[in-house]
């Protein structure tokens, strides 16, 4: 029987493939770093598996969360979203996530990729169990996000976006992902 961290066990199938396939690896491609985030600040304030649920609906609705598209949502198209049973209808996390898709094109254009700007944090380090729900490294983040115009990136969806996206490697010592 494989053994995996707490949080996991005894838990859905798709929870399970995503602690195995996905939490705690290092990503680095632009386009699965911007899904992590739109995810992640849908989740503040929610469970994960509900967005885990919902993840396909969020992905059809936004477009495969194309960078580009998203940046020209007008007011119809976030009245759509709106509409959309099928994910979060949370008026201000829509219109964050086209805001910080802006953001984060710019992100891009000044530091080559978004992966260079958060891989930067560490220079390229994976940080190794932490268990926390925070940290100094993700309120520098956090802080750095809302400063280039950012929303719903505080400190708490930070940390759970760098877990998600690998930077912090939080696999319990026990765990076979460790």
């Amino acid at each position: 029987m494989i053994k995996r961290c707490s949080w996991v066990e005894g838990k859905e199938e798709i929870y399970i493939r995503y602690h195995d396939d996905e939490w705690g690896i290092a990503k680095y491609d632009d386009d699965i770093l911007f899904e992590m985030l739109v995810l992640e600040s849908f989740q503040a304030g929610l469970s994960w598996i509900t967005i885990l649920k919902k993840r396909k609906s969020f992905k059809t609705a936004f477009d495969d969360f194309n960078l580009d598209k998203i940046i020209n949502y007008d007011d119809d198209k976030v009245r759509q979203l709106l509409e959309n049973e099928k994910i979060i209808r949370h008026e201000g996390k829509i219109r964050a996530t086209i805001n910080n898709a802006k953001v984060f094109k710019v992100i891009q254009k000044e530091y080559g990729s978004f992966s260079n700007y958060i891989w930067g944090f560490t220079d390229r380090k994976i940080i190794k169990a932490e268990y926390k729900t925070k940290s100094e490294l993700s309120d520098k983040i956090a802080k750095d996000l809302k400063k280039k115009g950012m929303k719903f990136v505080g400190s708490t969806t930070i940390y759970s976006y760098l877990e998600a996206i690998g930077i912090i490697d939080n696999h319990e010592k026990d765990c076979f992902k460790y």
